[in-house]
């Protein structure tokens, strides 16, 4: 090799490996400054102190992940508990404004079949947090320079003689009539002056009773408009934490979120079973009607006459046989695993059907019944399943840990029908058939 193909290589293999590590790094840099940005003809100062003003907009929690964040390595659909944070890059425009750039980091929940799999991750923003949090400075800036423009400039104080002192009383032309040496008036004058007075006080005393009244009526009016703003009447409230806000009214449909104690939604509509609410912007969940504290106008159920009124479910359901089985199933958290089977049945076989609910009822007090011995058989048992033997019969399998969580309050008793297993779906539903799980 001659000397001049040594030094060349000597100089173009370091520089290839300089410009592929730039490269790499622009590349990274790229992809980690994802955002948005926009131009306001307001001073970077001026941007600034606007946004001190949106502080509690900046970051939050969000109602669900789908809608704000990217397709990620999972479906959207395993997340929960979406946070996002944003951060601000404020520059001056050559032009005289500022360029305003802004990226928001969104991290949720993974929950994997796994559990060691599952934890939080960062997922992509999509651009809608980023649109938003512009339209709200942008709102911003824009009632600032109203309000700047709404303010009148200050009246200057009248300039003073250089001649008079600020303290001194002007000279009077006119004669001054003198008070008599004796310090009394003449008896018409002063009789004029007192009633002068009494007409005066009583005038101002007249005048000060109507604007009283005036501003009392006003305060009142304020006050029901405030109680009517702060308290819409189509408001519902949810009793208990770890409520599941779903897809669709049906007991085996998607949780999106579970809502916390004193949640409040917009009500849209409601039936006997379930309530349709508003989340946020133009997402809809529906919760489980018992959950909430529906609005005054609304009662809480919907009871048929007293005449009507539907029977307790112990008087139409008794438990007829009770064994330890393998699940005769194929539902995956108690496949091939040891449960107990109960199997219930109609005390009267030809009587009235009123329908899941008193069928849930049913099974609701089985599960708190022989919880306890389940929690003794932890080595033997990993959970319960009920048939209903009859015509229209189904099945209901609950796991030991979901019943320990229920029995624990953690999980309200829609959480519990939500996190179990109906065979076939539609025989528990009030509402209709709905899509198996």
């Amino acid at each position: 090799m001659t000397l001049r193909g040594a030094k060349f290589k000597s100089v173009f293999w370091p520089a290839l490996a300089f410009f592929l590590a730039a490269f790499c790094a622009a590349e990274s840099s790229r992809a980690q400054s994802v955002g948005a940005e926009r131009i306001f003809p307001q001073s970077k100062a001026v941007v600034e102190k606007a946004l001190k003003g949106m502080q509690s907009a900046t970051a939050g929690r969000l109602p669900v992940v789908a809608g704000f964040a990217s397709a990620a390595d999972h479906p959207l659909d395993r997340y929960q508990r979406g946070y996002y944070q944003s951060r601000f890059q404020i520059a001056s425009s050559p032009a005289g404004g500022s360029v305003v750039r802004v990226t928001v980091e969104v991290t949720a929940w993974y929950s994997d079949p796994t559990a060691a799999h599952s934890g939080y991750q960062v997922l992509p923003s999509n651009g809608r947090l980023e649109a938003d949090l512009l339209d709200q400075l942008a709102d911003q800036l824009n009632s600032r320079t109203r309000q700047a423009a709404d303010t009148p400039p200050p009246v200057p104080e009248p300039r003073r003689s250089l001649k008079t002192p600020a303290s001194a009383e002007p000279t009077i032309s006119a004669p001054v009539p003198r008070i008599p040496e004796n310090g009394g008036l003449s008896s018409s004058l002063a009789q004029t002056l007192a009633n002068q007075e009494e007409t005066a006080s009583a005038s101002a005393k007249k005048n000060a009773d109507k604007d009283s009244s005036s501003l009392q009526a006003e305060a009142d009016s304020l006050e029901e408009v405030l109680r009517n703003q702060a308290h819409p009447r189509n408001l519902v409230a949810v009793k208990k934490s770890g409520t599941p806000v779903v897809a669709t009214p049906s007991l085996t449909a998607k949780t999106l979120f579970l809502a916390s104690v004193h949640d409040e939604f917009e009500m849209l509509d409601f039936n006997r079973d379930w309530v349709h609410v508003r989340i946020s912007g133009l997402s809809r969940g529906w919760i489980w009607r018992n959950n909430l504290e529906m609005p005054d106008s609304v009662p809480d159920t919907d009871l048929p006459p007293p005449a009507a009124q539907a029977p307790a479910a112990s008087d139409l359901f008794h438990v007829t046989r009770e064994e330890k089985a393998p699940f005769p199933g194929d539902w995956a958290p108690l496949r091939g695993k040891t449960v107990k089977i109960v199997s219930v049945e109609k005390i009267n076989e030809s009587g009235k059907d009123y329908g899941p609910q008193l069928r849930l009822e049913f099974a609701k007090s089985v599960l708190d019944k022989d919880y306890a011995e389940l929690v003794q058989k932890t080595q033997e048992l990993d959970g319960i399943v009920l048939i209903f033997d009859s015509v229209d019969g189904g099945m209901i399998a609950a796991t030991l840990p979901t019943l320990q969580q229920w029995k624990a309050g953690k999980l309200s008793d829609a959480a519990l029908w939500h996190q179990c297993f109906f065979d076939p779906p539609e025989t528990f539903e009030a509402t209709g058939p709905a899509a198996s799980r």
